[in-house]
């Protein structure tokens, strides 16, 4: 890993290469596979985790036992940044949902690059205002929105956390197992099969070697998206 490619994740996209090269110095690299647990909830939290490569999903377990996913991160996302900053546990479960290659950057040393380096808390703050936005979303979708709405604007968050847009179209080339896009949902493996193919069958989509294209994503995103 060099100064280039992590000039590439948002957090550090604003330092110099010497300054990267320090952080390069403190941080730690670790390797997950597929499945495995990184983070568990009410645990205690002594560092953040910076995605280099995979993906992971941020998970907690409701009252009736069931999987509830609050958000799939990939390629220069970050997590578990919040015990660092208020001294509380685990807010959530992380765990690898494909390899995962992670950057692994100590409390101590993550306090003192938010003293030297003001810009890391300016991109910090930016990025937690956006998932709040995106959480406050997510809750008036799934408290608002039939099944159909739900499992739509689900599509919608991966579109805009992964898709690749060209010409109107966007195209989910990773999208997450059924079971997974179930519990972003809050819905059942059956119900995502059955609205998928009303969302096919109206034209708003159109499923492809395991990918999912949105065939007008503005038409889409106008119908959906409340």
């Amino acid at each position: 890993m060099n100064s280039e490619f992590l000039k590439q994740i948002p957090l550090f996209s604003e330092l110099n290469d010497r300054d990267l090269e320090k952080i390069i110095q403190v941080a730690t690299k670790q390797r997950y596979h597929k499945d495995n647990i990184i983070l568990i909830e009410e645990e205690v939290g002594s560092t953040m985790f910076i995605i280099l490569s995979g993906r992971v999903k941020i998970s907690r377990i409701s009252d009736d036992g069931r999987e509830v996913i609050l958000s799939i991160l990939s390629d220069g996302d970050f997590f578990g940044e919040m015990s660092l900053l208020d001294g509380y546990t685990r807010s959530a479960n992380v765990t690898a949902i494909e390899e995962a290659e992670l950057l692994v950057i100590r409390r101590e040393e993550f306090l003192q690059m938010l003293h030297d380096y003001p810009q890391i808390a300016v991109n910090l703050l930016k990025e937690l205002a956006q998932r709040i936005r995106k959480s406050d979303e997510h809750i008036k979708s799934l408290s608002l929105q039939d099944a159909t709405g739900r499992v739509a604007s689900t599509l919608l968050r991966i579109a805009e956390d992964s898709g690749v847009f060209r010409k109107g179209q966007v195209e989910i080339a990773e999208l997450p197992l059924q079971q997974d896009l179930a519990n972003m949902a809050g819905t059942s493996r059956e119900t995502i099969s059955r609205v998928i193919k009303t969302l096919s069958d109206e034209g708003y989509l159109k499923k492809q070697s395991g990918k999912i294209i949105i065939l007008d994503y503005e038409k889409f995103q106008l119908r959906f998206s409340k």
